[in-house]
């Protein structure tokens, strides 16, 4: 991996300033939120708890590690808080960066900028905690977008798991209600004439309602909500 590297030798927030030369036409951007009980799968934890919640995010960064690590595109993760050399991801695979920005229509917005400034044709963006996908599910987003100018992989919580555009369009991530239900829908009001196609409609893990039937995940919840001890 080509790299020109700042003296910080600690994998602090300085690798965020880290230059990366394309080694792809391709570059995946991957948000992920800093693993800290009570910060993440807040939703989720009102039913599950704090902790069991923070056992399940970090489950699904792993797994978002696990298909995405083979991928042959620049992969790049941008932190919600602080960059973390020596966690999940491999920084020999994964190029780490900050998220910026006032909520999260401008972090993409930014992250898009960014990349495309690089020099990228084509990015594809995800969040680091959705479950039921595999790697050749990305595969096929990049492969779509070859012959379409967006793709989008709508969640049936009315938002989007994963976003693709081959140029930045700013207009996506502004004047939205983010965390709303109608995300997707204004996403696509906004598309309107435009090249885009949509994947297959995906459900992420927001409640428990999303997990409470799928076995993997009843091993990090509370004895009085594992189906094994109902």
């Amino acid at each position: 991996m080509a790299l020109l590297t700042s003296s910080n030798t600690d994998g602090d927030n300085e690798m965020a300033f880290d230059f990366h030369f394309p080694t792809s036409k391709k570059a995946l951007i991957i948000f992920t939120r800093n693993p800290e009980l009570g910060k993440v799968k807040t939703r989720l934890a009102s039913a599950v708890g704090e902790e069991s919640a923070l056992r399940i995010y970090k489950f699904l960064v792993k797994h978002t590690v696990e298909i995405t690590k083979d991928l042959h595109v620049d992969k790049y993760v941008f932190y919600s808080e602080n960059i973390h050399k020596n966690d999940f991801w491999d920084p020999d695979i994964f190029r780490k960066k900050l998220q910026s920005g006032s909520d999260l229509g401008e972090r993409m917005k930014n992250a898009f900028s960014e990349i495309f400034s690089i020099g990228y044709q084509m990015a594809i963006i995800i969040g680091s905690d959705m479950f039921n996908w595999e790697k050749k599910d990305l595969i096929v987003a990049f492969d779509t977008l070859q012959n379409h100018q967006f793709a989008i992989g709508p969640a049936k919580d009315g938002g989007y798991y994963l976003l693709g555009m081959k140029e930045p369009y700013p207009k996506l991530f502004e004047n939205k209600n983010w965390g709303s239900h109608t995300i997707l829908e204004q996403t696509l009001d906004d598309l309107t004439g435009k090249d885009y196609i949509l994947l297959q409609e995906r459900n992420d893990i927001d409640y428990y309602e999303d997990i409470i039937n799928q076995e993997v995940f009843q091993r990090f919840l509370p004895p009085h909500l594992d189906n094994q001890f109902l």
